[in-house]
């Protein structure tokens, strides 16, 4: 059984999560072109929201109770949040990541973006034509406030899903491989089940890309290349610091992505 605190834990980031879910609607659409006709809807688009939202957020309730059990046995976690509710001082453990996860989020971005730029986008032109919809100015781009909005979902979902849940399930799985005197996983254990993660981040992102081009082999390559090389630092970011500075680094990643540039 959970604690009180992780209890309280639990709920914020559950609550956090269905917001996320409905903050990256916006950016969902424009990326689908807009809401279909009525008549082609089985039910109305109300209903049919809600049942999408609660579907989604039973996945989210999952992976926070999932997430944060393997994270308490092997160490990880949200170590802000847990100092709060102990009324602890907090800023310290704040100013040790802050600037490390904006230059990771902002870096990494920019380097995602001279990536696409000047090696994937020339491959994907001759391979796909020149309007295969994918990269900077691709003609369902999101406006930047949509992505300002699905910058909290990047921030707050996938870091659940992928560091909190996965990553943690990855490195508890290891520990049976690779432990420390206290029982803890290696540090050689945390960046595998980090590097892992991160390429399955990189996959999460081809059911959206489907909607734009066929998931060629290149295609595959650039999903996983992009979105796994920033994983990486948020990965280490969430095992080096805890899960708040791997979200704090993702959503100033995405605001670089999704709104200066709007891609």
């Amino acid at each position: 059984m959970f604690k009180r605190s992780n209890w309280i834990i639990f709920i914020i980031l559950v609550l956090a999560s269905i917001f996320g879910l409905i903050a990256i609607l916006p950016y969902s659409l424009a990326l689908q072109g807009g809401l279909p006709p009525p008549e082609k809807l089985p039910m109305p688009i109300g209903q049919l929201l809600l049942i999408q939202l609660g579907t989604q957020a039973a996945l989210f309730v999952f992976a926070a109770a999932v997430g944060l059990s393997f994270a308490g046995s092997i160490g990880l976690g949200l170590p802000i949040l847990e100092g709060l509710l102990r009324r602890e001082p907090v800023w310290p453990r704040v100013r040790a990541f802050l600037p490390l996860s904006v230059i990771i989020g902002v870096v990494g971005s920019l380097l995602i973006i001279a990536l696409d730029v000047f090696v994937f986008q020339p491959l994907l032109k001759t391979q796909l034509g020149p309007g295969n919809a994918l990269g900077v100015g691709s003609p369902r781009t999101p406006a930047p406030w949509q992505g300002f909005m699905a910058s909290f979902y990047g921030g707050i979902n996938e870091e659940i899903l992928l560091r909190l849940l996965v990553m943690s399930f990855l490195a508890w799985i290891g520990r049976a491989v690779s432990k420390t005197a206290e029982g803890g996983p290696t540090v050689a254990v945390l960046w595998i089940a980090n590097i892992l993660a991160a390429v399955l981040f990189g996959l999460g992102h081809l059911p959206v890309t489907s909607t734009l081009v066929a998931l060629t082999p290149l295609v595959v390559a650039r999903a996983i290349v992009l979105n796994g090389l920033v994983g990486v630092g948020f990965g280490y970011l969430y095992f080096k610091h805890g899960l708040e500075s791997a979200m704090l680094s993702h959503f100033c990643a995405d605001l670089v992505l999704h709104v200066l540039f709007a891609i």
